[in-house]
């Protein structure tokens, strides 16, 4: 086993708590993180163990990488350092492609120029590389475009299929499913990977590249309005506050427990693949955003849900996975579900509804 570990981006929600169960399991662990002050607001304090070396540094810049590589030659390489707005991306795209391209380059240049080749990377992907996947209309299958701001606009929120039939969606899978981003984001996490499995491949490394649905659970960052719906709506029901729910509430998704992720992402390093994996990681659940208000509605005796009609450009009408691949390789399943989820995060953020 390779017991050397550095995690980029490990101060973050992921990394903090794999970075835990890597120091239980006796891994020697480094974190580089920027502490980027849109994900650390509000952190009371840095969770990490006191064993696990700290380096301060951006992974866009170059002379950061040599410095951290002089002091930490690692056998495995978590990649979770990412800018992760869906929306935000499509008006702060240069930052977005700073980080996650360019900062994805500069880690590769890093490595060849102190003659370091990890035994093994295991990249933090995305769903959103999906885009809007694949839908079935009648018996054919295809792949819409990104709904446009005018088709929003119009209300017209599910794709529509070649031959005008009700089109269903089809749930996600790395090994059949082409992805087809529709933002900024998707198309930089798309690029991490290429990037990456190019570089592993010319080097004779390993790479897992860990597709993952939609991250919830105690430790994601209160303040950070791009960390998504569940801790959003959760803060609401809470303070007995009505949820907006978009669209009209049918958008889908897979809500996956933290635990479940680093779960699957230590299984992943304790079984290196021969050359590169892809992988989808979620509760293999699919859920409506409505639904999702209402659970947490129900949970907090908070108002019903209401269902607006906006929108944000960029999003995605369903997304979803099968993760028996995932089960399969990495001998792995998910052991939250979304409702015990929920009561464990609703917990953590200051105590269950009484």
């Amino acid at each position: 086993m390779s017991s050397s570990v550095l995690v980029t981006g490990g101060v973050g929600f992921i990394g903090s708590a794999l970075t835990r169960r890597l120091v239980e399991a006796g891994y020697d662990v480094a974190v580089m993180d920027v502490l980027h002050p849109q994900v650390h607001s509000g952190r009371h304090a840095i969770e990490l163990a006191p064993s696990v070396r700290l380096f301060t540094g951006d992974v866009t810049h170059a002379a950061d990488w040599d410095a951290v590589l002089r002091l930490f030659q690692p056998s495995q390489i978590v990649h979770l350092a990412a800018e992760t707005g869906t929306a935000q991306s499509l008006s702060e795209a240069t930052r977005h492609g700073s980080v996650n391209v360019v900062g994805t380059a500069q880690m590769l240049d890093a490595l060849s120029r102190s003659e370091l080749t990890p035994d093994h990377f295991i990249l933090a992907s995305s769903r959103a590389v999906y885009g809007e996947g694949a839908w079935r209309s009648g018996t054919e299958v295809f792949y819409p475009p990104p709904r446009s701001h005018a088709q929003l606009l119009a209300g017209a929120w599910d794709p529509v299929g070649p031959t005008g039939e009700r089109s269903l969606p089809l749930p996600s899978c790395a090994d059949d499913t082409v992805p087809r981003p529709t933002n900024i984001y998707a198309a930089t996490k798309l690029a991490q990977e290429h990037m990456m499995t190019a570089w592993a491949a010319s080097h004779d490394a390993n790479i897992s590249v860990l597709r993952l649905q939609n991250l919830y659970g105690p430790g994601q960052s209160l303040t950070n309005p791009y960390t998504g719906i569940v801790t959003l709506f959760a803060q609401l029901a809470r303070e007995h506050r009505a949820m907006e729910v978009y669209e009209d509430g049918q958008i889908v998704r897979d809500f996956v427990f933290i635990d479940d992720v680093v779960d699957a992402m230590f299984a992943a390093m304790g079984k290196p693949p021969p050359g590169s994996r892809f992988l989808d990681i979620g509760s293999g659940n699919a859920t409506t955003i409505h639904e999702l208000a209402r659970k947490l509605a129900e949970i907090c005796d908070a108002p019903e849900p209401i269902v607006v009609p906006k929108f944000r450009d960029g999003d995605v009408r369903h997304a979803s996975c099968t993760i028996e691949p995932a089960k399969v390789e990495l001998g792995w399943s998910p052991k939250w579900a979304l409702e015990e989820g929920l009561h464990a995060l609703l917990g953590w953020i200051g105590g269950r509804p009484q």
